[in-house]
């Protein structure tokens, strides 16, 4: 699977991610495909034609801004995004969450169309859907 991790995220977790899952899924950092500064709406119109994506996210923004919300939502993508409680955690917790929550994020990602949002919780193993 690929996988965009934004640009709220540091870019050395899709760097470690990366060569965790070497072989076996593509992850990349959103400043690594788009620069800095880009916004929302453009790069998820862009990743969303080059195909299905999983984006993991700390930028809640996207599930409450109107028109991110909704370009997110008619994309191919499908995104997991931070709980508040994680996204001030350190990038040790944060990486320890994403790794025991690794095998529900490919599942959902396998089972749900594009468009679907899901929050990464801080410490439950049940992801909620948004």
């Amino acid at each position: 699977m690929k996988v965009l991790v934004d640009e709220n995220l540091p870019p050395a977790l899709a760097r470690s991610l990366n060569a965790l899952f070497a072989g076996k899924h593509e992850i990349r950092h959103l400043r690594e495909l788009y620069g800095p500064s880009v916004k929302d709406i453009q790069w998820i119109g862009e990743l969303s034609a080059d195909g299905r994506w999983i984006v993991i996210s700390g930028d809640r923004r996207i599930t409450r801004n109107k028109a991110e919300y909704h370009a997110f939502r008619s994309s191919n993508l499908v995104g997991f995004f931070l709980s508040k409680g994680l996204m001030k955690s350190t990038i040790l917790k944060q990486m320890e969450r994403l790794c025991a929550l690794w095998l529900s994020i490919e599942t959902q990602a396998s089972i749900v169309q594009g468009g679907a949002m899901f929050e990464l919780p801080i410490n439950s193993i049940r992801l909620k859907q948004i």
